[in-house]
Order: C-alpha cells, then structure tokens, then sequence
C-alpha cells in the first residue's frame, strides 16, 4: 500500500496528536469550540441560583416532557451528584438508574456511589470490568478513532437496558476547575515572565501520562513527528493576556473534552440508540462558566476545584455526599497491563502492521517490551499502540472482526 492508502482515513497528525496528547483536534464535537475572548473575565459575582436555573433550563430544553426513565453515569463525584440533584428536585417523576464502572485492584468508587445512588432512592448498577480491553476491537469499531480509554462503550452497553437517556457530568472539570492536580504543579513551573512556548512546554509536563520521554523516537520514518508541531496547536491557548491559570482552562476545555470524551462518547451513545443528556455543557452555562474569573473557581491555597458546583450542592443539602478529591476514570493502568496489557502488546505489535507501513517505529516496541514495565506512560503508550493496531485491522487491512474478543 501506499502512504495515502495505507493510512486510509487518518492524518499523520491525526496519529501523533492521538499518540501524544490523547485527543484528535480535528474531531469535531457538539460542544463550541472556545477563543481566548470566551475566557476573559466579565461575571462579578457567580450567582448560584443562575446556575441552577440554567442546569434546569438546559433539561428542559432536552429532554421530552413524557420521559419516564433515565440512565445517568455516576462517578460519586461532584459534577454527576449535582445532575443527579438537579433531576430529583425538578424531575421527580422520572425513574432514575446509575451506573458505574468497576475495575479489579483499582480505587474502588462503588461505595461512594452507592450512599448517593441511596441518598436520593435511585438504583445503582456496578459494571464490574475484569478485563477493560475485552471488547476494544467494537468500541474502536464504533468511534473510528484508534482511542483505548473508551469506558463509556460499557457504561452505555449496560444503560441501554434501562432507557434511552443517558445522562452525566461532562463539563465540570473543564468549564469549573476540576483538574486541581494539576493546576498547583503547572502554577509552581511558572512566573509572569514565562515565555507562551515555555507555558506550552509546562502545560504538557503536567499531563505527561499521555506520552513517554522518548516520544520522539516512538514514531516511524512515514510520520515527520517534531515536538514543535504539538507546541504550535497549544501556542495559541497561552499566547494571550488571559491570567495563567483561564490559559489552562481554555487549553483544557479545547483538549479532550472537545476531541475525545465528547465526540467519542456520542458516538457510542448513537450506536446504542440512546440520547446525551450533558446538563453542564449547555451553550449558556459553558458562555456563564468560561466568563467567570479563575478565582471564583479554584482556591489556590486549598487546592479545591469546582467551588461554585460545591456551593450549588451545598444549597441542594447534597453537598455532604462528595470529598474533595477529583473522582472519575480510575483504572489501575499498571495493574490492566499486567494482567492483560502486556501479552495483548506481545500478541499484537511484535509482528505489528502499524511498523511493517512505517508508522511506528518496531526497534522501541521491541526495546520496551523486552523491559519491566512499571511506568504508567509506557503502560498508557502501549494501550495506545495496541487501540492504533486494532483500528489499522479494522478499517484498512480488514483482517480483524469488530466482534472479535481480546
């Protein structure tokens, strides 16, 4: 095959972003993208009962006024407690099933989830996922996007059953300062004279689970990979007057929000004939929350995030279900390659068809093979080649089933 062929629907920037940052900019998604303008601070006072009139107005607008059931994904966190909250005061009526996912040796989120699912008489589902990768060659076949992070094919996969409405939190770490564990790293690399190409170089130190220190030798000779390229899709975020910390949050909005969860996750949704219910990233509440300043966020001395979401809970006596800790996607990455990660890699990039065109260089698959893995970048990097391989057999040699078991 030739390099136009054998790449078939994919870019060669396309694959280094995915291989890199975790998120195809080119994927379009049903949420705005935002500018540098959308993050300029104009809203004095954040007003609680504004953003709950909004959470409501946006269920209205959305959902049919007969609905009788409705699905919602729950982590035990902040964002989909205050969903939840919101459809029991204003909705009661509606039969309300949560769901979560459940993975072995991982941090356990079921119990949390269930005291909520309880507080407000919902039932709780656990989907106990012993092998995350079983049914990855589907998940890909469904989002057309080598992604292996693709929990939300099994969260829908089960919620189908119970209704034709999923309903979750998406939204809240982005437009609300969820990722505090992060925020403190990145404002420690910084001063007020950091140049935006060194802000860039900071931001991305400070998602580095998403790619390895020898990224650069990762790629084959068909893919021109340079560090400069992915430095000049983030410039524009931090090349602005915005404070640091609304730079962040504007990067992290138009990260994977935009170009994985969200286009991903309606896909899968799609697939099962179900409908998104995403309160929070309503256009008005996303146009409120961007224009809210850092500060009314985010508490720089606490480290806690999400402080107008916390305060709504708090006014809805919910407030007490949820820690201060972030919660949500928390597979023991180590752990899955371990017990299933390891011998999939073995099984699938040794002899890979992704290095045989060029793409991927097979003298760093095999060198870190060949190693002790106990770094979680390699463990993500490699769960990353192998969704890669799984969509070059799908859709361009065709030599594997979407219905095939891993």
């Amino acid at each position: 095959m030739d390099n136009n062929s054998s790449i078939n629907a994919l870019t060669s920037s396309q694959i280094f972003n995915i291989l890199t940052l975790r998120y195809d900019a080119s994927q379009s998604s049903s949420a705005p993208k935002l500018q540098w303008s959308d993050f300029l601070p104009v809203v004095k006072q954040p007003s609680l009962e504004l953003i709950e009139s909004l959470l409501k107005k946006s269920v209205d607008k959305i959902l049919p006024p007969n609905t009788k059931k409705i699905s919602i994904a729950l982590s035990g966190g902040v964002d989909s407690t205050l969903v939840l909250s919101i459809l029991k005061k204003y909705f009661p009526e509606i039969q309300i099933n949560a769901f979560l996912v459940q993975f072995p040796n991982s941090v356990d989120e079921t119990e949390k989830a269930q005291k909520i699912a309880d507080h407000f008489d919902v039932d709780f589902n656990k989907i106990f996922l012993e092998n995350y990768l079983h049914e990855l060659p589907k998940a890909i076949s469904i989002v057309k996007s080598p992604f292996w992070d693709l929990h939300w094919y099994y969260v829908s996969k089960k919620a189908q059953k119970a209704s034709s409405w999923i309903a979750s939190g998406d939204g809240g770490d982005e437009l609300f300062g969820g990722y505090t564990f992060r925020y403190e790293k990145y404002l420690r690399q910084i001063t007020s004279n950091t140049s935006p190409v060194d802000k860039v170089k900071n931001y991305l130190m400070c998602h580095n689970r998403d790619f390895v220190p020898d990224q650069d030798k990762l790629f084959g000779k068909k893919l021109n990979f340079t560090w400069n390229k992915i430095h000049s899709l983030l410039l524009p975020y931090f090349e602005n007057s915005l404070s640091s910390l609304d730079q962040v949050f504007l990067a992290d909005y138009n990260g994977k929000l935009l170009h994985n969860f969200s286009p991903n996750n309606k896909k899968i949704t799609d697939h099962f004939n179900m409908e998104p219910l995403t309160p929070i990233l309503d256009t008005e509440l996303i146009s409120y929350a961007s224009h809210m300043p850092y500060s009314y966020k985010y508490d720089l001395n606490s480290n806690i995030g999400k402080l107008p979401l916390r305060d709504l809970l708090n006014k809805l006596n919910s407030s007490s279900l949820v820690s201060n800790q972030k919660l949500g996607f928390s597979i023991n990455t180590i752990n899955l390659w371990n017990s299933y990660g390891y011998n999939l890699c073995k099984d699938f990039l040794l002899d890979a068809e992704i290095s045989k065109e060029g793409w991927i260089n097979p003298d760093w698959i095999d060198l870190h093979l060949r190693k002790e893995l106990t770094d979680i970048k390699y463990a993500n990097k490699f769960l990353g080649l192998l969704a890669l391989e799984i969509w070059y057999r799908l859709f361009v040699t065709k030599t594997l089933k979407s219905n095939s078991l891993l």
